[in-house]
């Protein structure tokens, strides 16, 4: 743990957000006090002059931490990470956690907006707007993918190494997307193995394996 003087922290966002998933499960695996206070779809508006003031792009979550206001999940990672995380799961020396970075940022983009494509058509589409040819691309995008995510996992205990990171939250939080969506995944007994180590951590379960019925048919543009 770093030196920082740990206040309160106010996560606002709907926990059926991936994104409000990633940051909840963090906040979780190091052990801070915090809020959480319910904004987004279905909940409080985000589209106020207070909440645009935090966050100018309308979305969740949205961090406060004392004087510190900041937005963007993957950021908000890297903000715990630094000031609260170990050094096991935060490196402070930037050439000790390079490769952690690298794998957490494609993680976090390119992996989960692979996944998030499949969760728009199965679950954001209504049936009647559904386009498979929409799905057949977002399958033949999010297979070689998922084919790359084997290979960091290959001779690793974790996508890092020896040591689980913040880059697991980055990789992992979607994975229960991942799994739970109907479509025809590649066979990776690595991946799913990972996905089930998972599930053992109790901050996972609590925080990315989150139902997520009641989005079904609330289709907006990624």
């Amino acid at each position: 743990m770093n030196d920082w003087i740990a206040l309160m922290i106010t996560i606002l966002g709907r926990r059926n957000s991936s994104s409000v998933q990633l940051v909840m499960w963090a906040i979780n695996e190091i052990g801070v006090d915090f809020e959480r206070l319910d904004y987004g779809h279905g909940f409080k508006t985000t589209n106020t002059p207070a909440y645009l003031a935090m966050n100018p792009m309308g979305r969740v979550p949205v961090l406060q931490d004392g004087p510190v206001t900041m937005f963007e999940s993957a950021a908000i990672l890297r903000y715990l990470g630094a000031g609260y995380g170990s050094e096991t799961f935060w490196p402070a020396c930037p050439r000790s956690r390079a490769s952690l970075d690298a794998i957490a940022e494609w993680g976090k983009n390119t992996f989960a907006e692979g996944v998030l494509r499949i969760f728009v058509y199965e679950v954001r589409m209504s049936p009647a707007t559904r386009d498979p040819a929409f799905l057949a691309a977002a399958i033949e995008n999010l297979i070689p993918l998922a084919k790359i995510f084997e290979g960091f996992l290959r001779g690793r205990e974790w996508v890092g190494g020896d040591h689980f990171t913040f880059a697991d939250i980055a990789c992992g939080h979607i994975l229960h997307r991942y799994f739970s969506l109907d479509w025809d995944r590649p066979d990776l007994p690595m991946l799913r193995d990972y996905y089930e180590k998972l599930q053992q951590r109790t901050a996972y379960q609590q925080n990315a394996m989150v139902p997520f019925d009641d989005l079904r048919g609330s289709y907006r543009p990624l």
